[in-house]
């Protein structure tokens, strides 16, 4: 195989076996960063009973990975491009490593929250290292299609995995087995990543890192994160929340005035001017305020209202994950056969059938099997979509800019996760005051079912905004690279 143009410069000419195995690691890396998403909630439970926690504050355990990793993704991503890809990659398993240790090992509350930002922070290096490490590696194209599907489908796994090993693990060993099993995984793939993916090339002196708008950019998005985390919590008026508010208003507004007078900036906002990307960093936001809040609502029904324990709960996860990960290679498919507009269309439209089909099985009186049909369709649509929305991101960026790309990508998919639930979990427990027992359970399921519909309703706002906003282009077309020195490439629809 030759070269592809998107290759990182001055890298090693890379034959299939080396790019076979390198995407191996970058697919077992997605797997590991998929799994702990899942792995937590299961275990939130005995956490919360073994370490005390007062109040709600357990939910920080979570809420804490979300913050850093939402508001430290941009950074990630230029990071990448600028001091190397391959180190960004080893940097981050690194740092997840040592974080899922002192987790393990955490005897307060406050050590585990920290272990836990931190570990969003390894989050925040890891997922645009990977993803912009596919996208040099492989052109532009079918390779590269396949290539997202494979890390695509490892995600899911991940999740399926998270699930299930977070419900065995803590059912076996307690809830530190859930942050132990990260490190020799992390650690293995991070010494086989300096044998195996191409080194970097050499820095260019002349591109600076811009520290103002890293600066500005991390404080303003971790300030957004934490509103849209804490605000159901706390209370959309407390002094917190409102501090935050205030001071995300003030941050992210400096960060695009800087980054317009900054001749090496930190985002180019000509990327903005690329449409398929905009129009994929949108989807990535709709995708994850819809699809990804679903195992949020899934969990709770099976724990809080059915009584599952969390093995029980993770075993009931394989169905939807397994369904998932089927619809990456579909999507894969599907997008060399009929471009990835009309892959979207056709993931979003059966997404949105299907969870409308599995909203019915949130009933406290309704037995599982009224959930499977739902649960299949609407996971291998999920699948469908992940697979097309990265391909469409990736679209017609050039390489050196494939990292900040993928960090803007995964910072709208982490505040669309965000904004979904603090939304979602506002309308599903509205109307819960103090009840207990089966009016309690009720009550639950109830609003559970409405805010499902609400992730069905979404879903079709995003099929609209892909049918109006995302240009037309040939099945397996190649767009051209956008470079900053180049106008920006516009795709005529047909």
């Amino acid at each position: 195989m030759s070269t592809p143009s998107t290759a990182p410069a001055g890298s090693p000419t890379t034959g299939h076996r080396h790019l076979g195995l390198s995407l191996a690691l970058l697919a077992l890396a997605q797997l590991i960063f998929s799994l702990d998403l899942n792995i937590v909630f299961v275990a939130l439970p005995d956490i919360k009973e073994t370490l005390h926690f007062s109040g709600q504050t357990e939910q920080w355990v979570v809420s804490a990975y979300a913050v850093f990793a939402g508001g430290f993704l941009l950074l990630g991503g230029r990071a990448a491009d600028l001091l190397g890809r391959r180190r960004m990659f080893v940097l981050a398993l690194a740092i997840y490593a040592v974080s899922s240790f002192v987790g393990g090992l955490a005897g307060a509350p406050a050590v585990l929250v920290v272990a836990r930002a931190v570990q969003g922070i390894g989050a925040a290096l890891l997922l645009p290292s990977t993803l912009s490490l596919i996208n040099t590696l492989f052109e532009e194209g079918p390779r590269r299609n396949r290539a997202l599907a494979v890390w695509g489908g490892a995600g899911a796994s991940g999740l399926t995995v998270g699930a299930l090993l977070g419900g065995v693990l803590t059912q076996a060993f307690g809830w530190s087995a859930v942050f132990f099993v990260n490190v020799p995984l992390a650690v293995l793939v991070a010494l086989a990543a300096l044998a195996v993916i191409p080194a970097d090339a050499p820095r260019h002196a002349a591109r600076r890192f811009d520290l103002p708008g890293a600066l500005t950019v991390t404080a303003g998005a971790t300030m957004l994160v934490f509103v849209l985390v804490q605000g159901p919590e706390s209370g959309w008026t407390s002094g917190g929340v409102v501090a935050g508010v205030v001071a995300a208003a003030i941050l992210l507004p400096a960060f695009i005035v800087l980054e317009a007078r900054t001749a090496d900036p930190l985002l180019a906002l000509r990327l903005l001017r690329n449409r398929p990307l905009t129009v994929a960093i949108t989807v990535t936001f709709i995708y994850m305020a819809t699809f990804g809040t679903l195992p949020y609502f899934l969990t709770l029904l099976l724990q809080e209202v059915h009584g599952y324990n969390a093995l029980r709960t993770g075993l009931a996860f394989l169905i939807p994950s397994v369904a998932i990960a089927t619809g990456t290679q579909v999507g894969e498919r599907m997008t060399n056969a009929v471009g990835a507009r009309l892959t979207l269309l056709a993931g979003f439209a059966f997404g949105a059938v299907g969870t409308a089909v599995l909203a019915l099985g949130f009933d406290s009186a309704r037995s599982f099997s009224v959930l499977l049909p739902g649960l299949i369709l609407s996971g291998i649509a999920q699948g469908v979509v992940w697979t097309a929305m990265w391909i469409a991101a990736a679209s017609g960026v050039a390489a050196r800019e494939q990292g900040v790309a993928s960090g803007m990508a995964s910072t709208t998919l982490n505040i669309g996760n965000a904004v979904g639930l603090a939304v979602l979990v506002a309308v599903a427990t509205a109307d819960i005051a103090d009840q207990q027992g089966d009016r309690l359970r009720a009550d639950l399921a109830d609003g559970a079912f409405t805010a499902v519909l609400l992730t069905a309703a979404g879903m079709v706002i995003g099929l609209l905004l892909v049918a109006f906003a995302l240009p037309r282009t040939p099945a397996a077309a190649t767009v051209p690279a956008l470079d900053l020195d180049e106008p920006v490439p516009v795709t005529e629809a047909r």
